[in-house]
């Protein structure tokens, strides 16, 4: 099951048209040796917005073919659409996929009851184990815990990320939740103390481009040593900030670009990262050791 540092990965292209499938396995062979636990793949970070159907489907199935069994592959499938969400599970319901990550449908706007019947359509329909995604800054909707209660009753409805950044959240459903559901962090800047008051890993964007510090971080604070967990954190809080001077991922695919790692190239609407934030990119880099 999951657990650890879960990188929401970038989706590289070739000067903001075609995928760039070399610079996506320079990033799997970065993971891979850093000693990521898993991908996150068709993500938010990965631009899931942009991406046709087809290229969302082919996406997954190269990215199985590149961990080659190395890290478990979440699939990023959701939408505001419960049947075009069943569709893109479906087709990507197959060896390799470890289980789908489903955001809440945004714009639309559902109420609770909503919420439930949208998740438990997509769960009903899959084979693999699904982890919720609250993210309410993005889609308006929030998945209350006693929401998330009711769904974590669903056998293959297995964790939650939560992006709100509030730790009293996860107190919140840890009250309410079945034993053995879990928690993640979609919030970099609180993942660290997520963690320690047991929360099961971060699905991370910093890790982009800090995979081995991020992997350690997990490890040290799922094993309750606070001190050690404490002070990667502190090492990460500037890079943390740094990767949302703008809207996720403007300045993560620049922070890789930095690092060889792809060209930077980002879809519109986003535009590649302004050049007053360029200076705090490259120096968090550096005080990380990263460049």
């Amino acid at each position: 099951m999951f657990s650890g540092s879960l990188v929401a990965i970038t989706t590289p292209f070739v000067d903001g048209g075609a995928i760039d499938y070399a610079a996506l396995k320079r990033s799997v062979d970065m993971h891979a040796s850093a000693g990521t636990h898993g991908l996150v793949v068709g993500g938010t970070t990965g631009e899931s917005a942009t991406l046709t159907r087809q290229e969302h489907a082919e996406l997954i199935a190269r990215a199985i073919e590149m961990i080659a069994g190395r890290m478990q592959l979440i699939a990023g499938t959701g939408s505001n659409s419960t049947a075009q969400t069943i569709d893109l599970s479906q087709a990507t319901d197959i060896d390799g996929v470890d289980g789908f990550l489903l955001v809440a449908p945004y714009y639309n706007k559902p109420p609770q009851r909503g919420l439930v019947a949208h998740f438990t359509a997509v769960a009903d329909a899959v084979s693999k184990p699904v982890m919720l995604y609250n993210v309410p800054g993005r889609t308006v909707s929030d998945i209350l815990p006693d929401t998330v209660a009711e769904l974590a009753r669903h056998p293959r409805i297995v964790a939650i990320k939560d992006a709100t950044g509030d730790i009293e959240r996860l107190q919140a459903q840890q009250a309410v939740c079945p034993a053995g559901f879990k928690y993640f962090s979609g919030d970099d800047f609180t993942s660290c103390e997520f963690m320690l008051r047991g929360g099961h890993g971060v699905v991370s964007v910093t890790a982009n481009v800090a995979p081995a510090l991020m992997a350690k971080l997990c490890e040290l604070a799922l094993a309750g040593n606070r001190k050690e967990a404490r002070l990667i954190d502190a090492r990460l809080a500037a890079l943390n900030e740094a990767m949302f001077v703008e809207s996720n991922p403007i300045p993560v695919k620049w922070a890789l670009q930095q690092l060889g790692l792809g060209d930077g190239s980002i879809r519109l609407p986003l535009l590649p990262l302004a050049d007053a934030h360029h200076e705090q990119v490259v120096t968090a880099l550096k005080n990380a050791d990263l460049l």
